[in-house]
């Protein structure tokens, strides 16, 4: 997939106020710092789109980016450690659950998870609660750059390993470097083949 127009189309703390859902829509989501606005800007071919910082829990509005005029990518904030009160956090969490549980185009949730590191129990338990909330998710993991080529195939064993402990099978996923961009081509063939099968339903 070419990306060849990318327009930002507004930020909001409500659901109800997303855009009209009338195009397929993918959310991207993870540990505050876990790389997500690198990958963003990365898969979308722009420095700047979401905005990147060095202080976790930048994100903290449902956002949304309307590319190649066809599909919604929406940015979401980060779960986990924030600089944020907790009466704060909540907000956050409802603000993010309602939008996943309730939102009827989004045809995917990716998941980015750190591969510098074993299995968080976090990253763990948010991925349980997609599973029993049906809602369909994409492990990808981020700062696959960060690790030497010998390291990358033990802590994806790891992952492996610990998820085959309460699930009969293993998501999808996806290895990137937002530095390198890697597995940029692999996301966006999978966005444009998940995008045709959602407008084949909807054309049936």
């Amino acid at each position: 997939m070419l990306i060849k127009d990318v327009e930002f189309v507004m930020s909001n703390s409500d659901m109800r106020k997303c855009p009209k859902p009338d195009r397929p829509e993918f959310a991207f989501i993870g540990r505050s710092n876990v790389g997500k606005s690198s990958l963003i800007n990365m898969l979308m071919g722009r420095k700047n789109l979401a905005k990147t910082s060095s202080t976790p829990g930048k994100t903290q509005l449902i956002n949304h980016f309307l590319v190649n005029e066809s599909w919604y990518l929406v940015d979401l904030p980060g779960y986990g450690y924030a600089k944020v009160p907790p009466s704060h956090r909540k907000k956050f969490e409802k603000m993010i659950n309602d939008y996943i549980l309730q939102r009827e185009n989004l045809v995917t949730v990716f998941v980015l998870v750190d591969i510098r590191h074993t299995p968080q129990q976090i990253d763990l338990e948010f991925m349980e609660w997609l599973g029993v909330s049906g809602i369909p998710f994409t492990m990808v993991f981020t700062k696959l750059d960060k690790l030497k080529r010998g390291e990358i195939e033990p802590m994806l064993k790891k992952y492996r390993t610990k998820m085959l402990e309460t699930w009969d099978e293993l998501p999808l996923q996806v290895l990137t470097s937002a530095e390198k961009s890697d597995g940029k081509e692999a996301l966006l063939e999978y966005i444009e083949t998940l995008n045709s099968d959602f407008k084949s339903k909807f054309t049936a």
